[in-house]
């Protein structure tokens, strides 16, 4: 069996959502002339900030990463984006939002749609100081699991959201739902990231014997008169906790991407499994 070359891009999104979109044009086209056939963007891709304007794009936004995807032949985890309705088609009281990632297969048709279940809130020792993604977001209520084929693997690939990777029982019920691959789309807060990142995808990664794919927002963000500072660090972990791909950097690359790769060997993973069984020792919910 062989592997799957993943690609993990770090961005620092400003609040011109066309200059963002052309960036990760950019960045997908590069991702795939190295042969990536899994693409992981990170959260608020096309935006920090802002997000009414980009709620009223989200029709066209949700095509543009479909043509990225049918015109390069691969599969894009688009980050988020803020929805407008719930899966069912129903409308978002309270002129609230949902954040949402989309995966998207080779063919350009959405395969999955998560709602971010965990909503940040915390007080954070930097300029912002409070968060509470509660006063613009509603929570989602359903795991998610896609089943997709690439480069003919068969591979389960789980979703999360930045704060989600905080609870463990989430990657837990993930890999019960047959995921293999976990992808976690980040804005982590500069004090937050550094202190907690790479602790929670390594340990994401041993409590669900599952590659984690973190892809983050890193440097300083302007938005209006404020700036928000994120920790970058854009990261794969392996089954057995190691990092096995890290862009050690807070920073992008000059071209405005820094791009992170990493392959996932089924083969590796499974024999991870089997000499360390720990699902057939214990089941949630039993």
């Amino acid at each position: 069996m062989t592997t799957i070359t993943i690609a993990s891009i770090q961005l620092n999104s400003q609040t011109d959502i066309d200059a963002n979109l052309h960036i990760i044009s950019t960045a997908i086209t590069d991702a795939t002339t190295q042969g990536a056939r899994l693409i992981v963007l990170p959260e608020n891709a096309c935006v920090m900030g802002r997000q009414s304007q980009l709620t009223d794009r989200f029709d066209e936004i949700c095509e543009f990463y479909q043509s990225l995807a049918k015109t390069h032949g691969v599969h894009i985890l688009a980050g988020t984006l803020p929805c407008p309705t719930r899966p069912n088609g129903t409308a978002i009281a309270h002129d609230k939002v949902r954040q949402v990632s989309l995966l998207i297969d080779d063919t350009g048709t959405i395969k999955a749609r998560y709602d971010k279940i965990h909503l940040f809130r915390a007080t954070v020792d930097d300029a912002t100081g409070s968060y509470d993604e509660g006063k613009t977001f509603e929570a989602g209520d359903r795991l998610i699991v896609a089943d997709c084929v690439i480069d003919g693997i068969h591979v389960g690939i789980g979703m999360m959201i930045c704060f989600d990777v905080r609870f463990p029982a989430l990657s837990q019920r993930l890999r019960q739902m047959g995921a293999d691959i976990i992808t976690v789309p980040a804005a982590f807060t500069y004090q937050t990231g550094k202190a907690h990142w790479q602790l929670l995808l390594q340990a994401r990664a041993l409590d669900s014997q599952c590659m984690i794919i973190g892809s983050a927002q890193g440097g300083s963000h302007q938005i209006g008169s404020s700036t928000r500072e994120t920790w970058g660090h854009s990261m794969m972990v392996d089954a057995s906790g190691k990092v096995v791909a890290d862009s050690d950097t807070t920073d992008i690359g000059t071209d405005g991407y820094t791009v992170v790769y990493g392959k996932f060997d089924p083969d590796k993973q499974a024999k991870i499994r089997q000499a360390m069984p720990i699902f057939d020792c214990h089941r949630l919910g039993a």
